[in-house]
Order: structure tokens, then sequence, then C-alpha cells
């Protein structure tokens, strides 16, 4: 089997175009159809901020990056506290992370870390929805008195059933929902020769929709004479992070 040559990389870079049109056109999608979600758990969140409360953020296999994504990175709020559990995480063991993501009771055990409270904002990716831990993890946090925000794949996952006993699905049991506008199944692109289709959506869109919500989030708090607290680079030599660190190095879990 060769590589192909120049010429025919040409011919066949379609593939690439395919799927940066796909995701083009899902971020369309979702500024056009879900503006509206977003604006509310903009508002939430800014709320949350300005009553120096906590943003968490949680995912479980492949949606695990995005709990890290809005976590002490250059340009991120620094009030955000990731919920993190390697047996729900991919590198220890992809297979084991479905299994246990799947185990109804292990949610509660999670967040027994942390101190999730009355006025805190959780912002749960699950792009199906459907799995025991995303569901609990949002029951869990209302019943401590935090709004929840589900960022989840709604449209695409019609007619895909419930893994919680309850058979509700995360989208049911959030306070506001937030659709990924993704595709059934998640990978977006079809090649001739492959049965199966190769390229998803869901973290590219999620991303995409939680970052924008904490930089409205922010807006809002700027608008209500706040000043919302952001990281640096920790690269840069005036990243200004001393500071934070300073305030929230013990107090926020993963510092």
């Amino acid at each position: 089997m060769r590589l192909a040559d120049e010429h025919e990389g040409e011919q066949h870079g379609w593939a690439m175009n395919a799927y940066f049109q796909i995701i083009q056109d899902t971020l369309a999608e979702i500024q056009r159809t879900q503006r509206e979600p977003m604006e509310q758990s903009a508002q939430l969140a800014a709320e949350d901020l300005l009553g120096n409360h906590y943003i968490y953020a949680f995912g479980s296999g492949h949606s695990h990056t995005l709990s890290e994504e809005v976590f002490y990175r250059a340009g991120g709020l620094a009030r955000v506290v990731p919920v993190l559990d390697e047996n729900l995480m991919v590198h220890k063991s992809a297979t084991a992370s479905t299994e246990w993501e799947r185990k109804e009771g292990y949610a509660a055990e999670v967040l027994g870390r942390y101190a999730m409270t009355v006025g805190d904002v959780f912002f749960i990716v699950s792009n199906s929805g459907r799995n025991a831990v995303p569901i609990e993890m949002a029951l869990e946090a209302k019943k401590r008195g935090a709004k929840v925000v589900a960022i989840s794949g709604v449209k695409c996952n019609v007619g895909i059933s419930s893994r919680h006993s309850s058979g509700k699905k995360l989208a049911e049991v959030a306070d506001v929902v937030i659709d990924n506008c993704g595709v059934a199944g998640d990978a977006a692109v079809s090649l001739p020769g492959l049965a199966q289709k190769i390229g998803p959506t869901s973290i590219i869109a999620s991303a995409f929709i939680l970052n924008s919500v904490l930089i409205a989030a922010a807006q809002k708090v700027l608008a209500a004479g706040g000043t919302p607290e952001v990281w640096g680079s920790a690269n840069s030599d005036a990243s200004g992070n001393e500071a934070l660190l300073a305030k929230y190095k013990g107090v926020i879990p993963h510092l």
C-alpha cells in the first residue's frame, strides 16, 4: 500500500473539506438555534460569579476533556472547578470507563469529594445523555441546590433509551439544556469503501458552547460592575496568575 502523491492528495482532499464544512454547519446551527439556552446559562454563571460562588464542570469518557478545557488555562475563568475521576476517563482504561459511567450510585461518591453548594452552577457534558453517572451527577447537584446546565446531543439521540433506572436522560433532569447539534453516533463523515462513519463533532461543538457561555458570563459580570477573574498564560513571563494561585490554591481542587 502506498501513500497518495501530491496530485492525488488534492483529489482526495475533499474528505478534510467535508469535515470542515460539517463543523462549520454544526457551529452555525448552534448559533442559530441554541442562543436562548446559552444566554440563560451565561446569566446563571454570571450570577454565580457575582455571588462569589463556583462554576463546576463534568464529563465522563471523552467528554471529561471539556471539564479540563475550562480549568486553569489562558483566558479561562479562575473560579472553575473540574469534577474529575480517573475511573471515568479513557487514559486509565477506555473500556472500563464505559462500564463505570453506567454504574448507578457512583456519581454521589465522586461528587462527595467536592464542596458544591447552593448558588453554584454545574455544567455537565454528555453527548448521549443516557448513562447513569452524568444523570446522577445532575440529580445530586440539584439536591445540593446547584443549578445544572446540560450540554448534550439532544435531537440526534431521540429514540435512544436511558441506561438509568429512572428512565430519564440528562436533558430531562437539567435546569437548562444546550443541544450540541450533532448527528446520531457522533461521527459525521462518510468515506467510500468504509462502512463506519468517521470524524466526531461533539467535543468541538461542546468546547465552543462551553467557552462561549463563559465568555458571555464574563461580559455580564463586567456589565454589572464586577471584575471576572481570568487566568493568564502560564507560559507568559507576566501571566498575573500569582495572586490567583495564592487565593485559590488549596481552595479549588486540582490546582
